[in-house]
């Protein structure tokens, strides 16, 4: 049987107007802001003009990713799609892809097959121009302090000690480092230098965490570049640069309106990503679509461990959210993958890989209902080749844990594939009991927050801070930062800093080679292991398969 791709659902799809959309939102028009007939931008002082109480925050996660794939987008939107189906009101809170991945080898994402949010290709390349503007105002902020050195550096910054990069929107491995300023005396003051995808950039994890343009233009004030020769940090703010930079962002502040193949209002807003940022989309969607929803469907990136640990210890800490109910996506096959099995083989029944692999899955749903004590239902994303004794091992598993299994089926059948995980969904907001807290508390030391998160989420041993990190971790308790939470920059294939460490590891440790402050954003950065902020291209990037028609038709976007 020959499947349709993801893009060939995509167009054959007839799309609603966006006006339709909205007022399927109750969203008035005097909020919409038009990009053609099927994307808006909201005003977003719908916020504070729009009463009535916020509907529930349901977050979607998943296990230790795999090549095999999880599908936590897809099963998000035929999520959102199938608590429609049941007659709730449901709107969808989703990040923008970066075009990194789209070009690169991840993908974008829209979802899959049957459980998309469109259009599909817009949302994949440029939208309504968000992460341009993001990397407008990123390097707007290089280009005033290099000017500002150039020009008689009279704040005394130590270009040795200069913190902030230059971004671009694009995994490009030749930009990671870089000498500039080169060309003579007129030409700029020579300097290492590199760049960051724009998805990592601190502008980007700003503007996700503002919740409206006066807290944007104080966050990007707040934003540290480097430090003087006497170790004093400089701001944006001190480079006079935060209004400009606000003026630049001021309509990519607003979320983005767009709707699933099936019709359900979703915001799509902002995008970090979650193995070095926070994962998360913007807080102002977030909260729009709980201000006009009754349930707002969203997700945090890659596994439970890093979108989810974020999600709550960051994002819910920062907004004063309380997420009603959490969704652990899974698939069979990556469960296999995590119990040793070869991508190749995957289609086969095994059962003992599958339950050298369930450990993973397990470990994931242990922190949701302990580590944060919230409801939890673990969705398998059901492929045909799935046995009913793979998918019957699974269920048993996750009920020794006192957690219900629903088999989501979205790919293929839409909302329709989605109606039992929404009907568990429903059933966990309205009955299970919720005593959501944190994995750490603030007032302890960064230390002791590195410690928290890998014994409470990771399940490692301890965390060893290089002497470099040390160092930096007592400057920055010195500079006031201590109580900031923690932002782990850690690979998503392992619970470990080490990525071949699949399954439940035990035993290992994390170590910390760096740490920096994004005093903006409101949380301290530790990367470790080979964690990189600016990826590369793969042998065989997906750019080599795409391409428009002379009716500007694209093909080949997955």
């Amino acid at each position: 049987m020959a499947y349709l791709s993801d893009i060939e659902i995509a167009q054959a799809c007839e799309m609603k107007n966006i006006r339709e959309i909205a007022k399927t939102a109750g969203v008035d028009e005097k909020y919409l802001e038009l990009y053609g007939n099927y994307k808006a931008k909201i005003d977003y002082n719908l916020l504070s003009e729009v009463e009535g109480e916020d509907g529930k925050l349901i977050l979607v996660t998943a296990i230790s990713p795999t090549p095999a794939g999880e599908g936590k987008t897809t099963t998000s939107v035929g999520l959102a799609d199938g608590l429609r189906k049941i007659g709730k009101n449901a709107i969808l809170a989703l990040r923008e892809p970066s075009l990194g991945p789209v070009f690169g080898v991840k993908g974008g994402a829209a979802g899959g097959g049957y459980a998309q949010v469109v259009p599909m290709e817009d949302i994949n390349l440029h939208f309504t121009g968000d992460f341009h503007a993001i990397g407008a105002a990123n390097n707007l902020l290089a280009a005033m302090l290099d000017n500002h050195i150039q020009q008689g550096n009279a704040l005394g910054i130590d270009v040795k000690k200069i913190t902030w990069k230059r971004c671009v929107d694009m995994n490009d491995r030749q930009l990671r480092n870089v000498i500039d300023g080169l060309g003579g005396r007129m030409q700029g003051v020579p300097r290492e230098d590199g760049f960051d995808i724009t998805v990592a950039s601190e502008v980007m994890a700003v503007f996700c965490m503002s919740s409206s343009i006066t807290d944007l233009k104080e966050r990007l004030s707040r934003i540290i570049v480097g430090y003087t020769y006497d170790d004093k940090p400089v701001t944006a703010g001190d480079l006079k640069a935060a209004g400009a930079m606000a003026a630049l962002l001021k309509d990519a502040l607003k979320p983005n309106l767009v709707q699933t193949l099936e019709g359900t209002p979703a915001f799509i807003h902002g995008g970090p990503f979650a193995n070095i940022a926070h994962g998360c989309n913007s807080i102002m969607a977030t909260r729009m679509a709980m201000k006009l929803g009754d349930y707002c469907v969203t997700e945090a990136g890659f596994g439970a461990d890093l979108g989810a640990e974020k999600f709550l210890d960051i994002k819910c800490r920062k907004a004063g959210l309380k997420p009603a109910a959490v969704v652990v996506v899974a698939t069979v096959r990556a469960l296999k993958h995590h119990g040793g099995v070869a991508k190749a083989d995957l289609n086969n029944e095994n059962l003992e890989a599958l339950s050298k692999g369930l450990p993973n899955l397990l470990r994931h749903v242990s922190n949701i209902t302990e580590t944060y004590q919230l409801p939890c239902v673990v969705a398998i994303n059901r492929f045909p080749m799935d046995t009913e004794a793979e998918l019957e091992l699974v269920r048993e598993k996750c009920r020794e844990l006192g957690v219900n299994v629903a088999l989501s089926e979205v790919w293929g059948k839409g909302g329709d594939g989605g109606v039992e995980l929404a009907e568990e969904v429903v059933r966990l907001c309205e009955t299970a009991e919720n005593n959501f807290r944190f994995a750490y508390e603030l007032e302890t030391s960064i230390e002791k927050k590195l410690e928290a998160i890998v014994k409470n989420v990771y399940r490692g041993a301890a965390v060893a801070l290089t002497p470099n990190a040390k160092k930096q971790a007592k400057q920055l308790e010195e500079l006031g930062f201590g109580e900031y939470p923690i932002c782990m920059a850690k690979t998503q294939y392992s619970f470990s800093d080490d990525q071949k460490l699949l399954g439940a590891p035990e035993g290992f440790t994390v170590t910390v080679r760096n740490l920096k402050v994004s005093a903006g954003a409101g949380f301290i950065v530790a990367l470790t292991g080979d964690i990189m902020t600016m990826p590369g291209l793969p042998k065989v990037p997906a750019a080599e398969k795409i391409d428009v028609d002379e009716t500007g038709k694209i093909t080949g976007l997955f």
